[in-house]
């Protein structure tokens, strides 16, 4: 018995991880469905991080950037003709925006 579980996606992440099957699937010429996707990001993410310069690089990358919290993640997505702004008004860094964090890879 397989057992699955829903996730709920912002529809530009939806549509994104649609894009990357259909890019995956006309690469190894043989269908690769959003699930399959998923796994082999997720494989590639844990192939790059097993190379120790790269999981230090990363880290220290990911600690340095003001990332938007879970919650301003998703009302983002959900409302991204607003501008970011920080969720402190001292805050004097500049958000990350989410559509740009793939620059980290």
């Amino acid at each position: 018995m397989i057992c699955m579980k829903a996730v709920n996606l912002p529809d530009k992440i939806a549509d994104d991880l649609a894009k990357v099957s259909e890019e995956l699937t006309f690469m190894a010429k043989k269908p690769i469905s959003q699930s399959m996707a998923v796994n082999l990001l997720i494989e590639v993410y844990h192939a790059h991080l097993n190379n120790r310069c790269a999981l230090d690089a990363f880290s220290q990358q990911l600690q340095s950037l003001d990332i938007l919290s879970p919650e301003e993640f998703d009302k983002y997505w959900d409302e991204p003709s607003k501008p970011l702004k920080p969720s402190k008004p001292h805050e004097a860094k500049q958000r990350v925006n989410p559509k740009t964090l793939s620059d980290l890879a």
